[in-house]
């Protein structure tokens, strides 16, 4: 009989089970079987299906027979009457585009920018004759550079996503109904149905971290029939079983087929699937068939749909665009009504306008209209220079401050059109497994007898000085090289045998678990049901208590160089309910002893009133827990041989009862597991990623909310919160049970003191909060048996519409955003992207979500900016995500340093850009009231061609890629300094207005002081220069002149590039003005070239550059004063900073001070690893499943003969 059992079902609980990681929302109406009471009329009852297909089960696979799957009724349309196979292939498609859909599909995103759209409307406008003002060169030139140099850069971008590891282009080649082979430490390539494995009973150990974040292994088992008829190759490649099972769904949690195999109908579920993105452990060799590939995986179900994502910015300036375009138009239809008049009372009474053409006045304002919509087209700004600008992603590839040069990793920007948006980040979602986490436990401290072990203690007993040095267990053969420990006084109490307490302690460890052992190369290697019990069987192997070997009725270790075997007589697995596991040895002299560990709060409650150190223990599981240790209470109990055989009866009854089975084994465990003795406790630390304490708290003062998202248990959750600072110790732990959704009058917080509560949320909950789908799926099967379903009443705490629903969801972000921390545990993938859209639905913030495994992919395509980390789990959490790098802490360099520039850079580039574009189309406006609002441009056609080409585009392209306001010590030393990116203060409509209001002014002084100037004027030589090409060139000198000093005076940071930009953009203006003007380029073109000799002519009167300087002058000075008074006044925490910029940068030189991690007089709490820990191996042990068999031959062995397994040690 077994010695261990299932998880009994919590009976009378009110709520979902906090252990258990729901299942997903999404399913069909194909993916939902009926269950027993609500089956449909007319279909068979269970009992009746034996023999028959499931009429759920829609998916069939044939093995080893891929042309199965591309019969006819197989096929599916995919596009009008275009038809493919149903079965995708195993190839992942992680880019966008492919070589047919490149060109519309990137035309039609460029085309969603406004400017875009409108510059084509505007070259359709230039080539109707009777409208053009310009020649269709001018926006034609400047809008296939865009288009083309944009369309590279995502080309480019495409092909980074395209790129993939050797391994799974090899992956590309399985189909489905194809038989496979894995090795050990492989990655699962598809969803495969178990069939044989090397080990006993067709054993397979996977780790499943990518799918819900636990590192610790899980096994699935191949069917007792293919285990023992498909072991040979040859028996492999003549299988030839019909699948039928699901369709494919994102149910991680369930699987339901059948198998026809020589007229025998086989039942299939989960635990004989191998899931892609698992890994297989601990087997040497297993066999499968592929059942679902590529995108119809249950990992990739749940990765959700790639998206194009676009930043804050780039949506605002959309907006702005249209702004301008009714501007636009307002101040068009106001001069063509201008032309109207005008034409009627001058126009059309001066003789030596007369064109020819008999027009009505009317008619040539709608002209006009159509005239200045293309004269005054760069008020409407071309997005050329926002595609240039992200060129910053460079910045962070070549940060070699974000290098991991372990792993010779740097960090990756895989998209070039976010940068800005790092800047803006209000919350970060993030996964813990690998992310925050090394999935490294290290066995850190223990108190045994009372007495705490683990600080650096010299081998007396007195605390080391600064040379703190590890233990050497070289003297072990079986040490653990990476274990390090430096509490010398314990190796010497264990070596002396004096102290039987601790070598108590130490057997303990070494003989009460399910640790799995394998013999590999003259090491041992351990495999544990979660890591924590890894490593305590680790500290007890170097202490010299070391695990050999068991069966399936002994477990052997090595004490102290001794080899000694020990008889199991019962093995109590650990599980959530019990929070402890005892085993039940036969020492060799005879005597019984149970050894028991778990959590201190069930130890505690049995404990013999004669047990000693209980209060001295209890003092030191609260310093383990102010250290965020995971702690756990070893104790023993010596057992009469009456005693047990009576307890022994009681067991077996109890395993065989027929009703309430699972209540009656915890009665007999309870029965045993009391009067027990203590001996200590231990504390493991759960390692965590370098700096990750510190970079949470730096980016938490930038005023940036993480949410930590894990399929892991809601305890190790917590400690990990506790550890890496999301959780303080000030901080309630708040769980809300009234129903949310209610409507309020009055907005009222739901924590009368905000922040200073933590939200602890489990998958089971976050379903029954947010009405996630088990309304929907009774819906859907009475939708199908054609039965109206039953209102839902509002007792039951679900919402009756979709807008108390709505409301629910409201609630549960505007309470969880007042909590300082938020932890979401036993999550789905699903969910994790469910949380992130619904912050970005309600509180319209931008957000980032960073994780490293595939289970992680959902989420980090969902966010605003999704963040891979390249670590364990995997490479497809990179493949999806927008900026990759090796550890969570070069996080807060890409948002407070790369982040906070790229928004500051394109802030200030959008500011100047509008200002510029504002101030060169608006002097056409004042032009046109001298030219009888005709159309007529005020400047050279080539001029308005080459402006934002040429003459002012490098200067703030430099801004806009190499400035800063601090450098980025004191960025990180200041995180404060982030807040106006989060609050969109440097650009937004205040900024938008106050750059067309600076234009406006400045085209006034530079249309009106040359105009000014140019009235009854006698040059040097007694010429009039008054004429309209020399006032062009006067006005187009200062314009230029102009607008490139004034981004002089918005750099922070000069270099000479900087200055080189500035001057050589003047000197590259007049150097072209003067080779346009001059008579030879005329001779070669006259048509296109009509301003022969003016630049030279105009620019030799002093006259003429004194008006110039003038001009230059009065538009600079009032800048030059209102940012002397906003800096002196006014100050912002950058202007502050680069006022004492040398003295904030040698503080940044200081080492900073270390803080204590303990602090006396902290709340104590409780990290137990027995709250986390994972139900053992106790099954595969007891039943002798997992003991290693014997080879049989089975080359010529009939199938009916049954051989008789031989159990050896492990």
């Amino acid at each position: 009989s077994r010695m261990s059992r299932r998880r009994a079902d919590s009976h009378g609980s009110l709520g979902p089970d906090d252990e258990v990681v729901p299942y997903s929302d999404d399913e069909t109406d194909d993916e939902l079987e009926p269950s027993i009471d609500e089956q449909p009329e007319g279909l068979p009852s269970v009992s009746q299906l034996s023999g028959k297909v499931n009429w759920y089960l829609n998916w069939q696979v044939k093995a080893n027979d891929r042309s199965f799957c591309k019969q006819p009724q197989f096929q599916k349309k995919f596009f009008l009457c275009f038809k493919r196979c149903k079965y995708a292939g195993n190839a992942i498609r992680t880019y966008k585009y492919n070589v047919i859909t490149f060109l519309p599909l990137n035309l039609y995103e460029q085309f969603k920018r406004a400017a875009n759209l409108y510059f084509l409307a505007l070259l359709i406008l230039q080539i109707i004759p009777e409208i053009t003002t310009l020649p269709w060169y001018t926006t034609l030139v400047p809008l296939v550079l865009v288009l083309g140099i944009t369309a590279i850069k995502d080309l480019v971008d495409d092909l980074v996503s395209v790129t993939c590891l050797f391994q799974e282009c090899r992956w590309m080649q399985i189909q489905v109904g194809d038989v496979v082979r894995l090795k050990k430490n492989d990655f699962i390539p598809a969803d495969i149905l178990l069939l044989s494995s090397s080990n006993p009973n067709s054993l397979c150990y996977v780790e499943t971290a990518e799918l819900d974040g636990e590192t610790n292994l899980k096994f699935k088992m191949g069917l007792k029939v293919t285990h023992e008829r498909l072991q040979e190759e040859s028996q492999l490649q003549s299988f030839d079983a019909l699948i039928e099972c699901e369709e494919p769904n994102n149910r991680l949690d369930k699987f339901t087929g059948n198998m026809l195999w020589g007229r025998e109908r086989f039942p299939l579920d989960l635990d004989n699937m191998l899931l892609r993105g698992c890994k297989v452990r601990n087997t040497d060799e297993c066999h499968g068939l592929v059942i679902y590939a590529g995108s119809d995986t249950k990992i990739m179900r749940n990765g959700g749909k790639t998206r194009f994502k676009r930043t804050k910015i780039d949506y605002l300036m959309n907006y702005m665009v249209y702004t301008i375009f009714v501007l636009l138009i307002l101040v068009c239809a106001g001069l063509a009504i201008g032309h109207t008049y005008w034409y009627q009372d001058v126009g059309s009474r001066a003789w030596y306008l007369y064109d020819g053409l008999n027009q009505t006045a009317s008619y040539r304002g709608f002209l006009s209209f159509w005239g200045y919509i293309i004269v005054l087209n760069t008020m409407v700004p071309i997005s050329l220079y926002v595609s240039l600008v992200d060129a910053h992603f460079k910045f962070i590839n070549w940060d070699l401050q974000m290098y991991y040069s372990e792993k010779d990793t740097p960090a990756k920007a895989r998209t070039t059109t976010l940068n800005e948006q790092l800047g803006q980040i209000e919350y970060i979602f993030s996964d813990k497994t690998g992310t925050l986490t090394q999935n490294i436990m290290a066995f850190k401290k223990c108190s045994i007898a009372g007495r705490v072990y683990g600080d650096p203690n010299n081998p007396d007993g007195s605390p080391m000085g600064h040379d703190k040095r590890p233990v050497d267990f070289s003297s072990n053969i079986f040490a653990e090289k990476k274990f390090q420990f430096y509490d010398h006084h314990l190796i010497s109490c264990i070596q002396s045998k004096k102290d039987k307490d601790v070598l108590e302690f130490f057997k303990l460890l070494s003989l009460c678990h399910t640790v799995m052992v394998e013999q590999r190369e003259d090491d041992l290697v351990y495999q544990a049901a979660s890591p924590d019990e890894g490593a305590l069987v680790t500290a007890a192997r170097n202490f010299g208590f070391v695990f050999l070997s068991r069966t399936q009725d002994t477990i052997t270790i090595s004490e102290m160089g001794t080899e000694t075997t020990y008889e199991m007589l019962a093995l109590l697995d650990f599980n959530s309910d019990r929070k402890r596991m005892s085993i039940i040895l036969r020492f060799p002299d005879g005597k019984i002893r149970l050894y028991c560990k778990g959590a201190d709060t069930v130890i505690y409650e049995r404990l013999s009133p004669n047990s000693k150190y209980k209060d001295v223990t209890q003092e030191a599981l609260d310093v383990f827990a102010n250290e965020t240790l995971r702690t756990l209470c070893l104790c023993y109990k010596d057992i009469s041989r009456a005693d047990f055989d009576a307890w022994s009866r009681k067991y077996k009854e109890a395993s065989i009862a027929m009703r309430n089975r699972e209540e009656a084994l915890d009665e007999v465990y309870e029965q045993i597991e009391k009067d027990l003795l203590l001996i200590g406790a231990t504390a493991i630390e759960d390692k965590l990623q370098d700096g990750v304490p510190e970079t949470i708290a730096k980016l938490a003062k930038a005023d940036i909310k993480i949410w930590v998202l894990t399929g892991d248990k809601k305890e190790t959750a917590e400690n990990i919160g506790f550890s890496c600072l999301t959780i303080h110790s000030s901080q309630s732990n708040s769980r809300r049970n009234e129903p949310l959704g209610k409507p309020k009058k009055i907005k009222e917080r739901f924590f009368p003191e905000g922040g200073k509560n933590a939200l602890i949320i489990t998958g089971g909950w976050l379903n029954e909060i947010l009405y996630e789908k088990k309304k929907k799926r009774r819906r859907l099967r009475l939708r199908r048996l054609g039965k109206k379903p039953s209102p839902t009443s509002p007792q039951d705490s679900q919402p009756m519409n979709d807008h108390e629903k709505e409301l629910r969801q409201q609630d549960f972000v505007d309470m969880a955003c007042e909590c300082g921390a938020v932890i979401c545990c036993r999550v789905t993938p699903k969910q994790k992207a469910n949380v992130v859209n619904l912050v970005k639905k309600y509180k319209k913030a931008i957000t980032l979500s960073i994780g490293d495994g595939a289970n992680d992919v959902n989420m980090i395509k969902t966010a605003d900016i999704g963040v891979g980390i390249s670590g364990q789990e995997g490479m497809q959490a990179v493949m999806s995500s927008d900026y990759a790098f090796a550890q969570f802490r070069y996080l807060q360099r890409l948002l407070l340093v790369h982040g906070r520039w790229s928004y500051i850079r394109m802030c200030k580039f959008l500011r100047y850009f509008f200002y510029k574009n504002f101030s060169f189309t608006l002097v056409h406006f004042w032009y046109s009231f001298f030219s009888g609002y005709s159309s007529q441009v005020a400047y050279e056609d080539w001029f308005i061609t080459l402006y934002n080409v040429c003459y002012s585009s490098l200067p703030v392209l430099l801004v806009g890629l190499l400035d800063q306001d601090v450098n980025d010590k004191l960025s990180l030393m200041f995180p404060k300094l982030y807040l106006p990116g989060q609050q969109g203060t440097l650009f937004n409509y205040k900024n938008f207005f106050i750059s067309l209001f600076h234009g406006i002014f400045t085209s006034l002084i530079i249309f009106f002081i040359p105009y000014g100037a140019f009235l009854q004027t006698m040059g040097q030589d007694g010429e009039a220069p008054s004429d309209y090409q020399s006032f062009a060139v006067v006005t187009a000198s200062s314009l230029i002149i102009t607008v490139n000093l004034q981004i002089s005076l918005d750099t922070s940071y000069w270099t000479f590039v900087n200055c080189f930009a500035v001057l050589g953009s003047m000197a590259i203006y007049f150097g072209i003005m003067f080779d346009i003007h001059s008579a030879g380029i005329h001779v070669i073109f006259p048509s296109a070239f009509k301003f022969t000799g003016v630049a030279s002519n105009a620019l030799r009167q002093p006259y003429l550059w004194l008006t110039i300087i003038l001009t230059v002058g009065i538009s600079l000075l009032p800048v030059i004063c209102i940012q002397f008074l906003c800096k002196t006044i006014w100050p912002s925490v950058g202007d502050e900073l680069q006022r004492n910029r040398r003295k904030f940068e040698r503080q940044a030189e200081e080492p900073p001070k270390e803080k204590p991690t303990f602090q006396r007089g902290a709340r104590s709490r409780r990290s137990a690893y027995a709250f986390s820990h994972s139900r053992g191996y106790a099954d595969l042990i007891s039943t002798g499943r997992s003991i290693r068999q014997k080879p049989r031959a089975r080359r010529d062995a009939p199938e009916s003969i049954k051989e008789a397994p031989q159990a050896e040690n492990i």
